[in-house]
């Protein structure tokens, strides 16, 4: 049985907004966007033509439907009011640029659920311009580039997500690579469940991911990544200023997880953010760990009731045709 969800309306957000503006502009719309699966995101309208962005952390909004994360869990997905604003600390203190933060709802004043207004960066996606306007596009990665040097500059001992690090906390596994390792052996098994493919393959797909975590040599330093940064990921202010979103999941880890994903998600135009010296026998493993857990995630979401069901399977599917391709060229 689908279950019915209830998403916010005009009303419902009026006091949030208010208290984030201030009186002197009146909401007189609410747009919830499409996309999000872990939060709800609504573009605020105002009287006097300007907008903001709310974020709703609440199980309405959550399509996953999963007890909260351990935040020990450095891959484990991130929600949540707290880690967003342990994240968004981190990131302007590194000089990066996000959303300017308008209101953080830290008692849940306003709704029955915690939340967040911040800046409406109206200058759309970098994903649209790199299609739309590639001069424009094209600046915006080689900026978009000095923010992820600004990011590597901040290193920690140890992995972890950005606020559990500044807190002095310890995550759960040794390494980076364990991390990745155990995860991809998890995404294997749960993706077999859902696809025969895979359960054919499932224990060379273990194996090959054992083979690679061993074959990755101990690293004293990680690095501040985003773990999720496609070109949807960076919204454009009006001078081209590229700004992250997205960003509950900011962690400390191998910047080479970092890349695994950039290369996979902006493609031809990825040599600008490209870097020279990183490890080989990382990429290899997270590569392949990437792909497994692309495939396992969008399998698991589509059991429930999550809305956009192609494209989440194309993703999977996408990803299950790389997943394979890499194991044939292992053999």
């Amino acid at each position: 049985m689908t279950r019915k969800r209830q998403h916010l309306t005009t009303a419902d957000l009026a006091s949030l907004a208010r208290e984030a503006v201030g009186s002197q502009c009146t909401l007189v719309a609410a747009t919830r966007l499409t996309g999000g699966s872990r939060k709800g995101v609504y573009r605020l309208a105002f009287d006097d033509g300007s907008t903001a962005i709310a974020y709703v952390w609440s199980p309405q909004e959550d399509y996953w439907d999963q007890p909260a994360a351990d935040v020990r869990d450095t891959l484990a997905g991130a929600t949540g009011l707290g880690v967003f604003r342990a994240a968004h600390w981190t990131l302007e203190a590194a000089g990066v640029r996000t959303p300017r933060l308008l209101l953080a709802d830290e008692d849940a004043v306003h709704l029955p659920a915690y939340s967040a207004v911040v800046e409406d960066v109206s200058g759309g996606s970098l994903q649209e311009a790199l299609r739309t306007d590639p001069a424009r596009g094209r600046a915006a990665l080689e900026r978009l580039a000095g923010l992820l040097e600004r990011m590597r500059a901040r290193d920690s001992a140890g992995h972890g997500k950005a606020g559990l690090v500044h807190e002095g906390g310890m995550p759960h596994g040794t390494s980076c690579a364990q991390v990745v390792a155990d995860r991809a052996v998890r995404d294997i098994e749960e993706a077999a469940a859902r696809d025969d493919r895979v359960r054919v393959v499932r224990t060379r797909l273990a194996e090959r991911i054992r083979e690679l975590q061993r074959a990755v040599r101990p690293r004293g330093t990680c690095t501040l990544v985003h773990g999720e940064l496609g070109p949807d990921h960076v919204l454009l202010t009006a001078d081209g200023e590229p700004a992250l979103i997205d960003i509950e999941g900011l962690m400390y880890f191998d910047v080479e997880w970092e890349h695994v994903f950039l290369e996979l998600r902006f493609g031809p135009h990825y040599d600008v953010l490209r870097v020279p010296g990183l490890d080989e026998d990382r990429l290899r493993l997270y590569r392949l760990a990437m792909h497994l857990n692309l495939v396992a995630g969008p399998l698991r979401l589509l059991d429930g009731d999550f809305p956009d069901r192609e494209p989440m399977r194309a993703i999977a599917e996408a990803n299950l045709q790389r997943v394979l391709s890499l194991l044939r060229s292992d053999a």
